[in-house]
């Protein structure tokens, strides 16, 4: 791990219920490539397993999964930390649950995914690779929540991520932060989602209304329009074919 990842997003895992559907979808929308590794004792369900690496201009930034059924559905964020399985007993002592307790990748380091005191799923990770944090697919992540707040005492704790002063049930877009730098946005009101509290990724467009359309056309349902000028984009919320929620961000 380099100390300028530590607190920062790092990852993103997709768990899909049909992978084969799930890659076309993202690049038509994101203009993703794919790269396919093969696992001699894959992470999630041990055994031998082809997994999907999801690629922008050569910059791998998630994992497309096909698991069904498993723990989680949808996107997971991973963040940064020094000691993965110190943090996820620290994150069990503040309200947390450890939902996958802390595992190996090989030749990529140790992760761990929770559930925060809302109930949304957050992934831990401590890189061993000297690769930089991706920033070429993903802007700051969006925590969705329409029937409570954000619980800011956990992720301070976890991370040292700072919180706007109003994270109550109607604030939107308030900026989430570590040391001054915007890493998410927190998002309440009661057109948040249609789910539990979750993290929602950000996909990186060049053109937001040409990205809307692909993903109408891809099979996307447009659950939050875009409002306001084309650089707005963060207003977006998009359901995926096979149910992942994801919203767009422009550059």
């Amino acid at each position: 791990m380099t100390t300028e990842k530590r607190g920062r997003i790092v990852w993103h895992d997709l768990f899909t219920p049909d992978a084969e559907r799930s890659k076309p979808f993202y690049q038509d929308v994101a203009h993703w490539s794919y790269l396919t590794e093969h696992a001699t004792d894959f992470a999630w369900g041990g055994g031998e397993k082809d997994f999907t690496l999801a690629l922008l201009d050569g910059e791998a930034g998630a994992g497309i999964i096909d698991q069904t059924p498993g723990p989680v559905v949808g996107w997971i964020p991973y963040v940064e930390v020094e000691d993965v399985d110190a943090t996820a007993a620290l994150a069990a002592d503040h309200g947390g649950m450890i939902v996958k307790p802390p595992f190996e990748v090989p030749g990529v380091g140790r992760n761990c995914v929770l559930r925060d005191p809302d109930g949304a799923h957050i992934g831990i990770s401590l890189s061993r690779h000297a690769f930089p944090a991706p920033t070429k697919q993903f802007a700051a992540e969006r925590y969705l929540n329409s029937v409570g707040g954000f619980p800011a005492t956990f992720y301070h704790r976890l991370f040292g991520w700072e919180a706007a002063e109003d994270l109550s049930i109607s604030a939107k877009d308030r900026s989430i932060t570590l040391n001054g730098e915007t890493v998410a946005f927190y998002d309440g009101g009661d057109d948040a989602s249609d789910t539990a509290p979750l993290w929602v990724p950000s996909l990186r467009v060049g053109d937001l209304p040409e990205a809307l359309n692909r993903g109408r056309l891809a099979g996307a349902t447009v659950l939050r329009p875009a409002k306001g000028a084309q650089q707005d984009a963060r207003g977006t919320l998009l359901r995926d074919p096979t149910g992942g929620l994801f919203s767009l961000a422009v550059g």
